[in-house]
């Protein structure tokens, strides 16, 4: 048996760190703008309405949400017990699923659209993309999606940069990594990406709770968060003396079309 590599049991621990987190991350985590939705129906040629999309690692629900909003009959597909028990507290009338984007327990050919809010960098490409074309209808689509922090906003830089000082994570090259060469390393599908400019005003403390539910600060411990939460209370109350935050996000949307007739 192989042992895992410290790499692969950090990822494995960060994704399963919403569980416990799974209320603070549907009180504080920001939603999506419509014109993401808007690029989604232009990119696919078809509108959200009507639509059979599969939500996967739909966590809370935030973007399923936003998804029905448009009019698309959603199924979710979550893989931790706690997220999708704030999913059906949040959604109680949307179906929701145990599973992930390795092995979906779907059948063939189902959906007109697959989506992954925050989701896909917990996948193996080399066994999702394979079974989103398999959960997939001929021509239909694949679409991944991060909100990622402006790094050439100065506050949010720093921010960064302080929490790379403190918890030893690069999030400009986390944020490199949504691309389509790291999305689908085997080429199998022909991504085209998109940015999406957004904002939010919000105030401190709920910024610093966006924060606290993010994987990097939930795998170090209640004692080193606090730390950090504290000096970043400290930044943000001299950078923004009314005590409202404007969170700068580029949405970075990477969508894909299947062929039109199923693969062999």
């Amino acid at each position: 048996m192989t042992t895992p590599g410290a790499d692969q049991v950090t990822h494995t621990t960060r994704a399963h760190s919403f569980n416990a987190a799974a209320a603070r991350y549907a009180a504080h985590r920001p939603s999506y703008p419509p014109a993401l939705f808007d690029a989604i129906e232009e990119l696919t040629g078809r509108p959200l309405t009507g639509s059979r999309v599969v939500d996967v690692g739909a966590g809370t629900g935030i973007a399923t949400a936003r998804l029905r909003e448009r009019g698309a009959d959603v199924i979710a597909v979550e893989p931790g017990e706690g997220m999708a028990a704030e999913f059906r507290r949040t959604l109680p009338d949307v179906p929701v699923v145990r599973g992930d984007g390795n092995a979906l327990p779907l059948t063939d050919h189902r959906a007109d659209l697959l989506t992954y809010a925050q989701a896909w960098h917990w996948t193996d490409p080399a066994r999702a993309v394979p079974e989103a074309v398999r959960v997939l209808r001929p021509g239909g689509a694949l679409a991944l999606w991060w909100n990622t922090d402006a790094f050439d906003v100065p506050w949010i830089a720093e921010e960064a940069e302080r929490t790379a000082r403190h918890f030893g994570v690069n999030l400009a090259a986390e944020r490199r990594n949504t691309n389509a060469r790291a999305a689908d390393p085997a080429g199998l599908l022909h991504f085209t990406r998109r940015e999406i400019r957004w904002s939010r005003r919000v105030p401190i403390e709920t910024h610093l709770a966006n924060l606290a539910s993010h994987s990097v600060l939930l795998v170090h411990g209640e004692e080193r968060t606090a730390a950090f939460l504290t000096e970043q209370r400290e930044h943000l109350t001299a950078a923004f003396p009314d005590g409202t935050v404007e969170e700068t996000y580029d949405v970075v949307l990477l969508l894909a079309t299947t062929p039109p007739t199923p693969t062999a």
